[in-house]
């Protein structure tokens, strides 16, 4: 079940439902809205001080956001949110270019889909510009990505640490991590996984993912696990199948935890790191790595080169003779 049919008010529900069966998105992407407009309207809850400012930012409803709360945002509020999602979030330009998509079409279908607003205020609220001249993506080092997996204890460390060794080794998106069945994987060590637009495609598990899933198997709730949920790989502390959002605060608390929670890391960091580290240690072609991630286009899985060209750069730089110049006549 998507969250957003438990979370979101029922003006939510009513456009991300059009998305899902008029529009023909997948549940993945109606899912990425309505992240996308919760993350909006948390903010604009607090910006308009409905709720206190210390109140935390996950627990701010968004399933009471109605047409008088959707028709007192302005263009302002939204230029402030773009600057709330690049100084205090660290989004880059290409995450700050979806959510204003996300935002502005929803207001969009308020305004001439259901007649419900006169005038969209959002109208006029600008897209950053995703293909930012140096979109390299972010990731953890080899030795960070360690640091990460050594960093995990607590009550539910073996599910926590699989859902990390998954991501590191995998290159999997959160959504496909969230979807996963205990049951889809094979004896063979593979597993199908449904990807964006809803396209299967076969992932392979390493000897780190099989220890890591064989030690949570031995763990993993039975009893009192939801009838729906019963094949569910990771679970809440509910018995229910996790979240996203779930998941994001576990991989932020250790990335807090090894000091990295505020350097613009994050859950999709994890995937760019096992691409980073599939081409840069393991030496993986960069068209076998398209089909590891599911990319629909080479020139996306092309980015790896780039940062790779980017550290034979930096390190005939660091040659202590670069800084050795001609003497002048």
């Amino acid at each position: 079940m998507s969250n957003f049919s438990v979370e979101a008010s029922d003006l939510l529900k009513d456009f991300l439902y059009y998305l899902q069966t008029i529009k023909g998105r997948s549940p993945a992407t109606v899912d990425e809205y309505f992240n996308d407009l919760r993350t909006f309207f948390r903010f604009i809850k607090i910006h308009k001080r409905i709720v206190p400012a210390d109140t935390p930012y996950h627990d701010i409803p968004v399933d009471d956001v109605d047409l008088e709360l959707v028709s007192s945002v302005t263009l302002t509020d939204g230029y402030e949110f773009m600057n709330y999602l690049q100084r205090k979030r660290h989004n880059d330009k290409a995450a700050r270019a979806r959510k204003t998509t996300s935002i502005k079409s929803f207001y969009n279908y308020l305004t001439n889909k259901k007649h419900l607003l006169s005038v969209d205020p959002l109208k006029d609220l600008e897209r950053p510009n995703a293909t930012e001249k140096n979109p390299l993506p972010k990731y953890l080092t080899l030795e960070q990505s360690i640091e990460l997996l050594n960093a995990v204890d607590g009550p539910n460390k073996e599910r926590d640490y699989c859902i990390l060794t998954f991501f590191l080794n995998c290159g999997m998106r959160l959504a496909e991590l969230v979807a996963m069945n205990y049951n889809d994987i094979r004896a063979d060590h593979t597993a199908q996984i449904i990807g964006k637009g809803s396209k299967k495609r076969i992932i392979y598990l390493n000897d780190a993912c099989m220890a890591a899933f064989d030690a949570y198997m031995k763990v993993r709730p039975v009893d009192g696990v939801r009838v729906q949920d019963k094949y569910a790989l990771f679970l809440s502390r509910q018995k229910k199948r996790i979240s996203r959002e779930n998941v994001q605060k576990i991989v932020y608390k250790y990335l807090e935890k090894i000091g990295l929670d505020s350097q613009g890391y994050s859950v999709h960091k994890l995937r760019h790191t096992a691409a980073t580290l599939m081409y840069q240690h393991g030496n993986v072609d960069i068209r076998v790595l398209k089909d590891v991630l599911g990319h629909e286009s080479l020139s996306t899985t092309e980015i790896y080169t780039h940062l790779d060209s980017r550290q034979i750069e930096a390190a005939a730089k660091s040659n202590p003779l670069s800084r050795v110049k001609p003497k002048s006549e």
